[in-house]
Order: C-alpha cells, then sequence, then structure tokens
C-alpha cells in the first residue's frame, strides 16, 4: 500500500481554526509544535519567540527527539546571533519562496568556488546553528517586517527531502502562526488588567469572533488582522489625544473590531463563500450584517460602546455608506477606523472573484479616498505607519 497523502491546504485550515479559539500563548505554541510532528512526521520540532523586553530569542517549546542537554527555558539566542542575523537581513536569493532555509541549500552554497567568502563565512555559522538545534528547515515567521520567531524542523521521521507541497505549507503556518500568538498575547495582557466577570466577557468574545471565522472560508485570519492594526491606528492616532484614546477606548475598539462581521452569523454560508460576484439580492443581504450583528449583541450591556463600531463601520466620510447614511463627524470614531483597517485587509487579501493588491497599492487607494470613504484622520494614521514600514 502508498503512503497517505494529506490534504495540506485542508490541515491548514484545521489548525488556523484550533489557534483561534486558543489564548494562552505557552498552549498554542505546544498545539502547533504538536501538530506539525504528528501532521508532518519530522522528528522534532521547535520554536524561537522573540522576548521584547532584551530583544532574544528564546527556545519556547520543543517537541520530537531534540537531544538538547540544556532545559529549554533556559536556551537563549542572542538578537547577533547569525541565524537571527541572517533572517533579518533577508537574503532572499538564499531562501526556498523567499521564506525558508534549507540545510542541505546552504551547505551546497558553501562547496562552491564562486560564493563570496564574506557569505560563505555567514553561512556556515547558520549550518553550525542549524546543527546546535539538529535541525534541517527554518521557517521564519515574522510580524510587521520583524522577526517574530523561527520554526525549527528537524528530518522526516522516514528519511525522505521535504517536497515543495510541505514546505509551502510550514511558510503558510507560519504566517498564521505570527497572528495567533500575537492575538493570544494581546489577550493575555488584557486579562491580567481585568477582573473575573471581564475575562468571562472577553472569552465570550474571542468565541462569537471564532465562529464567524468558522463561517466565512474567504475571510479566514481577517479578524485577528483587522483587530491588530486597529489597534495600531488608535495608538497612533492617541498621540493627538491621549483623552480621547484612553484605555475604555482602546478596550472597546478592541471588542469591536474583533466582532465586526459577527452579523454574518445570520448570513447564508452559500452567499459568504460564493465563488463570484454577488447579484443585487445577495449584496443586499450582505449590507445586512452590520444590524444582524447589533442584534445579536444588544442584550450585552458591556459592548454599549462596542456596538457603535459595529454598527457603523461601513458609513462613509461622504454620507453615503450604510446601514444609515451617516457622515463626517457623525460616524463614531471607533467605526471609522475599523473601517480604514477592514478595507486595508480586504483589499490585500486574494478572493475567489479578484486577486489582491500590493500594500502600497492599498494604502495609495486608502489615501486617494480620504474624506471620501475613509476620516482622513485615521487615513493619514494608515499612510504614517505604512511609511514607517509597520504594515
Amino acid at each position: 500500500m502508498g503512503l497517505m497523502r494529506i490534504d495540506y491546504k485542508k490541515e491548514l485550515e484545521t489548525a488556523a481554526k484550533r489557534m483561534i479559539l486558543v489564548h494562552d500563548p505557552d498552549v498554542l505554541i505546544k498545539m502547533i509544535v504538536r501538530t506539525i510532528v504528528h501532521k508532518v512526521q519530522v522528528t522534532h520540532a521547535s520554536i524561537l519567540l522573540h522576548r521584547p523586553d532584551d530583544g532574544s530569542y528564546r527556545l519556547t517549546v520543543s517537541r520530537g527527539s531534540l537531544g538538547l542537554k540544556i532545559p529549554i527555558g533556559l536556551v537563549r539566542v542572542e538578537k547577533e546571533n547569525p541565524l537571527i542575523y541572517f533572517f533579518k537581513q533577508r537574503n532572499e536569493q538564499l531562501l526556498f519562496n523567499d521564506r525558508v532555509i534549507m540545510y542541505d541549500q546552504l551547505r551546497s552554497l558553501t562547496r562552491r568556488k564562486n560564493t563570496e567568502p564574506k557569505l560563505k563565512e555567514l553561512l556556515g555559522q547558520v549550518l553550525h546553528q542549524m546543527e546546535l538545534f539538529d535541525s534541517v528547515v527554518c521557517v521564519p515567521s515574522m510580524f510587521r517586517d520583524e522577526l517574530f520567531g523561527i520554526l525549527l524542523l528537524g528530518q522526516k521521521s522516514n528519511g525522505r527531502l521535504f517536497c515543495r507541497e510541505e514546505l509551502d505549507f510550514f511558510i503558510a503556518l507560519a504566517s498564521h502562526v505570527t497572528m495567533a500568538i500575537r492575538n493570544a498575547q494581546l489577550f493575555k495582557e488584557l486579562e491580567r488588567q481585568l477582573d473575573k466577570k471581564h475575562q468571562l466577557f472577553i472569552r465570550t468574545t474571542i468565541a462569537f469572533a471564532a465562529a464567524i471565522e468558522a463561517k466565512d472560508h474567504y475571510t479566514h485570519g481577517h479578524t485577528t488582522r483587522v483587530t491588530n492594526l486597529s489597534l495600531e491606528l488608535a495608538r497612533r492616532l492617541k498621540r493627538q489625544d491621549r483623552r480621547l484614546f484612553n484605555d475604555k477606548f482602546l478596550e472597546g475598539l478592541h471588542v469591536a473590531s474583533l466582532l465586526h462581521d459577527i452579523g454574518k452569523i445570520g448570513i447564508s454560508e452559500a452567499i459568504l463563500n460564493k465563488e463570484g460576484v454577488l447579484s443585487d439580492e445577495e449584496r443586499a443581504r450582505i449590507r445586512e450584517h452590520p444590524l444582524i450583528g447589533v442584534a445579536i449583541l444588544k442584550p450585552i450591556n458591556e459592548l454599549e460602546d462596542s456596538i457603535l463600531g459595529i454598527k457603523y463601520h461601513h458609513e462613509r466620510h461622504d454620507g453615503s455608506g450604510y446601514p444609515e447614511g451617516l457622515k463626517g463627524d457623525d460616524i463614531p470614531l471607533m467605526a471609522s477606523i475599523i473601517s480604514v483597517a477592514d478595507s486595508f485587509d480586504a483589499m490585500t487579501s486574494t478572493r475567489p472573484y479578484r486577486p489582491c493588491l500590493y500594500k502600497d497599492h492599498a494604502v495609495e487607494e486608502i489615501r486617494r479616498l480620504s474624506g471620501q470613504q475613509f476620516n482622513p484622520l485615521v487615513a493619514g494614521a494608515l499612510v504614517e505607519l505604512h511609511q514607517e514600514g509597520r504594515l
């Protein structure tokens, strides 16, 4: 009998959906590593995760037959380490699909006569680090163009080489891992500031967000990305008015951005996942989702402020939006922030009926529509973040 073929696209979707439900970073990381070891059948897998307190990278978890003599929590890699330096320098010409480095590939480069001496020295140092971790594949996990972590993978259990489909799976998984871990960290930070009643409320919010993601296949990961960008925009705007963007506003925005599409629970999956242009009737049904969201959440008193962001995030600055055609400053600022984050993510995500835009083009489009579709202050904040390389 032949080996059972793994449907990596399905496995990625399953893993990503499970990640949404986990808001403890430690549990999430262990789950990710366990998934890799069992599904791809590697001898071991580990994660080096960035520590913002000192800029180092620490071996957060390892599963499999990695024979490290040092306890996991004590394995620390400084930011000057050759492996870290290699990824931060973005040596795209040496990476598989601009992301992965493979031991055999680098070793062959060190043996070529035309390889520059300085590069050969660096590659030798990187190879040494991979040998220390007994890794044959390293996959970077990026967050806003910063190195968030590295997946370290041992050999396949059957001794075979990794195929392109498996490497693509690791690359896509690393992207989901970054957002999931970062989101889990944000929840953890928020929970430290809340009492037990509020913690239950946050967990309920997370469950709601997961329900949205599970229903709309084509916007997978959208909720997390919109939430992270909304908070970044608010922090940028806070420089202009610290009184307005207080902790209460940021918490309300956090919840509203997580739940901005909650009304899609009331929309047919046949419409949400349709591969093609929507009919006028279908489009009208989609436009009902903000009001459906309000109806779902209105009984929850704690969501009074957040509901405004959810209800009006499809209003336009010139008054041509929905559901009420609000204009200018009549649109709640929370909704205006979510509108920009939501639109940017939609533009830069591939859909069945159109390709995605490059970030530069998406930012330029939002700049062009500033004062028409988007609040100029919020659109300006997005442009500033882009100029600083933080998108």
